[in-house]
């Protein structure tokens, strides 16, 4: 496992306490799955650029109108 020492400005550094403690973790968890979370998201937005490139888009429109249509029912579903 790796040490990393970042700065941050002092009011940051509260927020991130305060987040801490009202999720039960510790700064450096904290700090931990929120990395995870954000290179989970840029993997993701990296594959679809990938894809999307090789794709046509069409077919991904189409794909999307889907996913709108799923979720429309879902909402109204509740």
């Amino acid at each position: 496992m790796g040490t990393l020492t970042i700065r941050v400005p002092d009011a940051t550094h509260e927020r991130l306490k305060q987040l801490a403690k009202a999720k039960s973790v510790s700064v450096n968890k904290l700090i931990e799955e929120l990395s995870v979370a954000a290179l989970a998201e840029f993997d993701a937005e990296t594959r679809f650029r990938i894809r999307a490139a090789r794709g046509k888009p069409a077919v991904g429109l189409k794909l999307l109108d889907k996913l709108d249509r799923s979720a429309a029912r879902a909402r109204s579903a509740r």
